[in-house]
């Protein structure tokens, strides 16, 4: 059975589901969702996620919403991404928890502000503010990468595809990879693993679409 993820192409955290989905091999497509459009404040779309948020992963009789979750179930599904042992499997969620507070969800703001707001309400203080914060997370990713070819063990795993979510849309948000050479050389081992693709070629929507 194919798998749904209900998603948009401007999402970085759809995008860590897909790519989760596409690198593992699943039999997966993309159901678009007009989330510019007003699509996740409709009731039809609140009865498949009353957060009323992206993404929303369909399964069978499975529905998943948050994209940590998703990666996790994929990684039960497919034996992927995971971790090799225990002790990895922690330290993987460690990354992904601390991806989500500080650096995709810090990073998604910005960029939405910076991007997708008109320029006369793009608030200055809060996106240098927002940066100042994201500055510290590169600098702590950069310094576990130092070495590394990934962020846990020898392989992908979801701690890899949870924090580089936001970090391959080319829309500016004041990250510049040459500034960050351990985070650059790992975006490019991650780039260089059969199958991937940029969120814009993996998923439905892009501000190309609207311009």
């Amino acid at each position: 059975m194919t798998i749904k993820l209900h998603c948009f192409g401007e999402s970085g955290n759809a995008y860590k589901a897909a790519l989760a989905l596409e690198l593992a091999g699943l039999d997966w497509e993309p159901v678009f969702v007009d989330f510019f459009g007003g699509a996740t404040r409709q009731p039809e779309f609140r009865e498949i996620n009353v957060m009323g948020e992206v993404p929303v992963l369909v399964d069978g009789d499975v529905t998943l919403t948050q994209s940590g979750v998703m990666q996790m179930y994929i990684a039960e599904k497919t034996g992927k991404f995971g971790g090799a042992t225990p002790q990895e499997a922690r330290e993987v969620l460690r990354w992904m928890f601390w991806d989500n507070h500080k650096l995709s969800s810090p990073a998604g703001m910005v960029r939405f502000l910076m991007n997708f707001l008109p320029e006369d309400k793009r608030p200055a203080e809060v996106i240098a503010f927002t940066q100042g914060r994201l500055k510290a997370a590169y600098t702590a990713l950069d310094a576990h990468l130092a070495g590394r070819d990934w962020i846990v063990g020898k392989a992908l795993t979801n701690a890899d595809l949870s924090c580089c979510g936001y970090l391959f849309y080319p829309e500016p948000f004041g990250f510049n990879r040459k500034d960050w050479p351990n985070i650059g050389r790992w975006l490019d081992n991650i780039s260089a693993t059969p199958g991937w693709k940029p969120p814009y070629d993996l998923m439905p929507g892009s501000p190309a679409d609207r311009a």
